[in-house]
């Protein structure tokens, strides 16, 4: 058998097919008739080896389907080798009936495994026998030609696949078995042939969805290594013409036109074309259903407003657009409500996305993602967002692209919209407009049409509603955690003699409100209150409950209670309020002066005390109680004695607490995650998290607070007492003077005997009994408290110029850093705090 002509040689006139149309071979041939116009199939395969792009006709070649095969290897789903037929004995030329001497033809190169395992770097082209999946053996056999074209430049695409159907090239029934022709794919280098001009014309149409210049790129690359053409017996060949099996948009519309005519003028025909008409339009909108299908599915995969955008963007990029730029109202992108009414000329839309497959960088400065601005009436945008319906513009000319550009500043957006097609629709739900997006087409696009508009808005109303709901739900997530950050307080760091790190968790994305708390209340003699809680249940209702005690817990340590009365009162307050009330608190007094924790627990887990001389840690052995609400139960108070540098770690249930663990092995983990080193407070908190957090199952809410109970020194802290006489007040002054001078505190001195003055004159006038104590405390502050019997709290007052009272609290706080009164069991105590001068650096 003929090798047929020599591979680049230019074929004969006559075997070409004009504009992709009917082969004009000799009638000996016996091939098909229209052997030029080829359904293909289309795979790209990267750089891994693994399938980027698998074509509709790839589907039904090789019965997978697109989903089963973007990003398997290809080499497991292509046909890779040269393997033939079953011999028929019956036959000429060795028995392979319809492929002559097919084997013997060195014209197609090695198999497609080669091209696939990266060992070609040239155009290679053959045949294979490939059983498709799901058939019998007899049945589901298939005769694939294919070109492999390796491709060069930026991109991650590697290899060019097209794929046919040898069966469908030649008639099923040869009269005559010995004139059977053979059928073979190759290449042609020559272009002066007719059907050339309509394979370059086309040859985009069966790229994978790509931007302009990465379509032309590959393209020119195509046709630089060779057209893609069948020989056929001896001297004739044809140059391939991707057939995509429905007819192009101009086809149908002549169709529909032919059609019309027919049934005008009566013509037997005229059904005929008028059910082919529709069968058409029945493939085109089951097209876009299975668009709109496969867009839905790629949107709303969160509640993530950002992330909400970009899906909306990506998923009409290439396939429905080449441009899609997103715009949301202002309110919308912050998370807040919006007025009712429609949009006007003031209404600020943000641009939050920008997709396009353009050259990278073209849009970027001109039109940046974030930027804020109006829209003119006189634009088709402002159209768009008042009316709230989709608005055509076929192609945009050079009137409407200067309109357009008028409002951007120092940038001229003509290049990039003039002569495109675009369509603006609107992200609308609930019949309020959130949005719109623009799309636009290259000018080498067809033009977005009535059907286009069609699926534009439909695409927009399923992207409006997935939007709002990120968008409500991003409201309501604001609104939680603003409402949460509200009842949580912010405990300053350091304390007197102890620092304070603290971390909330929510229990899940959807509530994040709860009833955990922690806090920490300032006590008179530089003792500091914390308090760890956690209200039974979850959402709004628990965060109520846990707001009211929380404050009553802040109110109840004011007036200096014990902790165990602390905890009996707070229960009787809990039962008062209703009797679904149901907390665990526990609360600690930290005394740095005498080194000692003062504890009370109600249904709480214990605390963890990380010894800082061994640095072992242990649970404290606590009397449980039950918890707030529950009464009837008393409370009991136990002293635990500590040392400088230990660690009190307190925290809530939903940390140890795994569903279906002993929560032994949770209270344990956090043992160990306690007594690890850290560098910082902040360190150990992110440890223990770490620790507990990964282990999975969590559901409820978390509270940590951490306190490393630094204590203060005897030398730090000065005591006196003072007879009840107002003379007293000057020897206050001296020693205060005195103390502050030996302490290096000099500009303290005269801010800090004014207000000792005054307020050691007041418990004077005011005790009963019992002498005026005075305690300086040198810490992160000088401190400075006057203790006194009197029960009734001082008021700051405004005094006039005749007034004799009023005036020493006002001296107070306005030279004290912060001040305060509380009653204690014996009486009150009035403190104020300055602030001690820096030291200077390297001391």
């Amino acid at each position: 058998m003929d090798r047929g002509t020599e591979r680049g040689a230019p074929p004969s006139r006559g075997a070409g097919s004009e504009a992709g149309g009917e082969s004009s071979r000799p009638e000996g041939g016996g091939g098909a008739a229209d052997a030029g116009r080829v359904p293909l199939a289309v795979v790209v395969v990267d750089r891994e080896g693994l399938v980027s792009h698998w074509s509709t006709g790839a589907r039904r070649l090789f019965g997978v389907v697109k989903e089963e095969a973007i990003g398997q290897p290809a080499i497991d789903l292509l046909p890779v080798s040269g393997a033939l037929p079953e011999p028929d004995d019956d036959l000429p030329d060795g028995g392979y009936y319809g492929y002559g001497d097919y084997a013997a033809y060195d014209g197609l190169g090695p198999g497609l495994d080669s091209s696939l395992d990266r060992g070609l770097g040239y155009p290679a082209a053959g045949r294979a026998r490939l059983t498709v999946p799901g058939q019998d053996r007899d049945r589901g056999r298939v005769d694939v030609l294919w070109w492999a074209y390796p491709l060069v430049g930026p991109g991650t695409e590697r290899l060019l696949v097209l794929a046919a159907d040898a069966a469908g090239l030649h008639q099923d029934e040869p009269a005559d078995p010995l004139a059977v022709e053979r059928i073979a794919p190759a290449f042609a280098l020559h272009t002066d042939f007719p059907g050339a001009a309509e394979l370059a014309r086309r040859l985009p149409e069966i790229l994978p969805s790509m931007s302009v210049g990465e379509s032309a790129r590959i393209v020119a690359q195509i046709l630089e290594l060779g057209y893609p053409v069948l020989e056929f017996s001896q001297n004739d060949r044809v140059p391939v013409t991707p057939d995509w099996g429905v007819a192009r948009r101009v086809e149908r519309r002549e169709r529909r036109e032919r059609a019309a005519r027919a049934v005008a003028e009566g013509t037997p025909v005229a059904q005929e074309f008028v059910d082919e008409a529709e069968d058409l339009e029945y493939v085109a909108v089951r097209e876009r259903l299975e668009f709109l299908n496969e867009v839905s599915g790629k949107i709303g995969t969160s509640l993530d407003l950002s992330r909400t955008i970009h899906e909306v963007s990506r998923a009409v990029v290439p396939r429905f657009t080449d441009v899609a730029g997103t715009y949301l109202r202002e309110q919308v992108v912050a998370g807040e409500g919006f007025p009712d009414g429609v949009p006007d000329t003031t209404t600020m839309w943000h641009r939050v996305a920008l997709e396009h497959t353009d050259e990278p960088g073209r849009w970027d400065d001109v039109v940046p993602v974030g930027e804020a601005m109006p829209f003119p009436a006189h634009t088709p945008f402002f159209q768009c967002m008042t009316t709230g319906q989709p608005v055509l513009v076929p192609r945009i000319s050079e009137q409407m692209g200067h309109a357009i550009a008028s409002q951007f500043e120092k940038r001229d957006i003509r290049p990039l919209i003039t002569g495109r097609s675009m369509l603006v629709v609107p992200l609308k739900a609930r019949n309020v407009v959130l949005g719109f997006m623009i799309l636009l087409r290259h000018p080498e696009r067809a033009l977005f049409n009535d059907m286009d508009r069609v699926t534009g808005a439909e695409l927009a109303a399923r992207a409006g509603l997935v939007l709002d709901n990120a968008r409500m739900y991003t409201y309501q997530e604001s609104v939680a955690e603003t409402l949460q950050d509200s009842m949580l307080p912010h405990i300053p760091p350091r304390m007197a003699g102890c620092d304070i790190a603290t971390r909330y968790l929510p229990g899940t994305l959807l509530g994040r409100v709860g009833g955990d708390w922690f806090d920490s209340v300032k006590l008179p003699g530089a003792r500091t209150a914390l308090v760890v809680g956690d209200v039974m249940g979850h959402g709004l209702n628990s965060a109520a409950m846990m707001g009211q005690l929380r404050t009553a817990v802040q109110t109840m340590a004011a007036l200096d209670l014990p902790p165990a009365q602390l905890l009996r009162n707070l229960d009787d307050l809990a039962q008062r309020l209703g009797d679904t009330y149901l907390a665990t608190c526990l609360y600690a007094v930290y005394d740095p002066i005498e080194g000692e924790l003062h504890l009370a627990n109600a249904g709480h887990i214990p605390p963890v005390l990380v010894r800082a001389v061994d640095g072992r840690s242990e649970l404290l052995d606590l009397p449980t109680g039950a918890p707030i609400g529950v009464g009837g139960v008393p409370f009991e108070a136990v002293r635990v004695r500590v040392e400088p540098g230990d660690r009190l770690v307190m925290c809530t249930d939903g940390l140890v607490e795994v569903r279906g663990e002993d929560i032994g092995v949770g209270l344990a983990t956090l043992c160990e995650s306690a007594a690890h080193p850290a560098a910082s407070m902040d360190d150990a908190c992110d440890t223990i998290i770490r620790a507990l957090n990964t282990r999975g199952g969590r559901k409820d809410d978390v509270a940590l607070l951490m306190a490393r109970l630094n204590g203060i020194e005897p030398d730090d802290v000065a005591e006196w007492r003072f007879p009840l006489d107002p003379a007293e007040a000057g020897r206050a002054r001296a020693v205060v003077r005195e103390q502050l001078h030996d302490w290096g505190l000099t500009t303290l001195v005269d801010a800090a005997e004014l207000m000792v003055s005054e307020l050691v004159t007041n418990a004077v006038r005011h005790s009963r009994r019992s002498p005026v104590a005075l305690c300086l405390v040198r810490g992160d502050t000088l401190l400075c408290e006057i203790e006194d019997d009197d029960h009734e709290l001082p008021t700051l007052l405004s005094a006039g110029p005749g007034d004799e009272a009023g005036r020493g609290l006002r001296v107070v706080s306005a030279l004290a850093r912060e001040w305060g009164a509380s009653r204690t069991a014996a009486g009150k105590s009035v403190w104020f705090e300055l602030t001690l001068p820096r030291r200077p650096a390297g001391r």
